[in-house]
């Protein structure tokens, strides 16, 4: 291998994003690794029956892999499964391949950002807990969009700078952020009052009103920053709620 430091990797933690079938008998991992961030890696040959790859290559359990190249598209060497992580069934199975769809289609390439890691790994161990499953979702898409600066402001009232009001009645503009209701004139904005505001502040999601409108907001600001993406795993997950 070359000297240089994207040359070869190994042992990086990493998570399976999306992984498809790629010739023969090879596959293409969407990987999101703590310390290069949203990585595509070819395994080859895992795809045949004895491949030692082939069973640890699964979403949401950690792994450490190694690499080497230099091009977009780099070849996978080694991976290890290391364990510690319950596997996730039922509709927390569904949030997390929505998880894994918002990195994927959030995310830059080879950025990292490792604070993100974190709350991707807290979130699979809450989702495989009896913890509130839109509480997990609502928290993290409030920190992937902060990772990728686009921070929701919670606290103030944007036009103002005025502290947000329990009782109050806000508009909130995904350019902007929120501002009372009464002085909005944006067109795609989101109503909500601010109890709901502070209460996201702090992760708090035990209120009806917050749960329902704080998922209001949340789709509207990633809508918003995926532009003309669409989103299956929500449609999937909005399909089993109607069963």
């Amino acid at each position: 291998m070359s000297g240089s430091p994207k040359a070869r990797q190994d042992g990086q933690p990493a998570y399976v994003l999306h992984s498809y079938p790629f010739r023969e008998t090879s596959l293409v991992v969407e990987v999101y690794a703590r310390n290069f961030g949203r990585l595509a890696l070819v395994a080859r040959g895992a795809r045949r029956p004895k491949s030692a790859v082939r069973g640890v290559l699964l979403p949401f359990q950690p792994v450490l892999l190694s690499w080497f190249g230099t091009s977009e598209l780099r070849t996978l060497h080694q991976a290890e499964w290391q364990g510690g992580q319950p596997q996730l069934t039922g509709r927390a199975l569904i949030c997390g391949f929505y998880l894994n769809e918002l990195l994927l289609k959030l995310l830059p390439r080879e950025d990292p950002y490792e604070g993100l890691f974190s709350h991707y790994q807290e979130a699979l161990l809450k989702l495989a807990s009896p913890a509130d499953q839109a509480a997990v979702l609502r928290s993290f898409e409030r920190r992937l969009l902060q990772e990728l600066g686009y921070g929701l402001v919670l606290d103030h009232d944007v036009e103002t700078g005025a502290g947000i009001e329990a009782a109050g009645d806000y508009v909130y503009e995904p350019e902007r952020g929120p501002v009372p209701a009464r002085d909005s004139k944006a067109g795609n904005s989101v109503q909500l009052c601010g109890k709901t505001l502070l209460d996201m502040a702090c992760d708090r999601y035990a209120d009806p009103v917050t749960v329902s409108q704080s998922k209001a907001l949340m789709r509207a600001l990633i809508n918003h920053h995926l532009g003309d993406q669409t989103l299956h795993t929500r449609q999937l997950l909005k399909d089993l709620q109607q069963l």
